[in-house]
């Protein structure tokens, strides 16, 4: 099901006319999206960092694919790149720019909305540690005004031209 939500994802972001901007790797969910995206006409724009060029890592068959110096350039670049985020089912790549961006969001570096794809209630654990993360005052502001919690990829279609 995470693929198929990932693909999903994809054919909705092409048909919508929005460019994805991801990671640049070949593999995973989001190169999942990636394929998808670019199989349905859309724009894709990986930005990856040396070391996984290196490991032969890089999607190749996407629109553009910037590689860059390291790890937190990439981050950086993908932040300037991007006018919102989905997040995807993932390990610790995924919830490290998860936290990174809601961080960033908190402490007005950014408001670039953030989406989890909540993919078979993947991430209820998650979301519910946040919601105690609230409760008990350690975060600024509320959090349903920092993430949007989808349950289907097409719901994003909603949110697509005003983030």
């Amino acid at each position: 099901m995470y693929a198929q939500h990932a693909q999903e994802l994809g054919k909705i972001i092409a048909a919508q006319g929005v460019a994805l901007i991801f990671g640049g790797g070949k593999n995973g969910l989001m190169g999942a999206s990636a394929d998808s995206a670019m199989k349905h006409g859309g724009t894709v724009r990986g930005v990856i960092p040396e070391v996984l060029v290196a490991w032969e890592n890089q999607h190749t068959a996407i629109s553009e694919l910037l590689v860059v110096e390291d790890m937190h350039v990439r981050k950086r670049k993908l932040y300037e790149l991007s006018d919102a985020a989905i997040i995807l089912p993932g390990g610790f790549g995924t919830l490290d720019e998860l936290f990174e961006m809601l961080t960033w969001n908190q402490l007005s570096i950014h408001d670039k909305k953030i989406f989890v794809l909540n993919t078979a209630g993947f991430y209820d654990h998650l979301i519910m540690h946040m919601k105690v993360l609230e409760s008990e005052g350690f975060l600024y502001g509320e959090l349903q005004n920092k993430l949007v919690v989808l349950q289907e990829p097409a719901e994003i279609v909603a949110y697509l031209n005003k983030a």
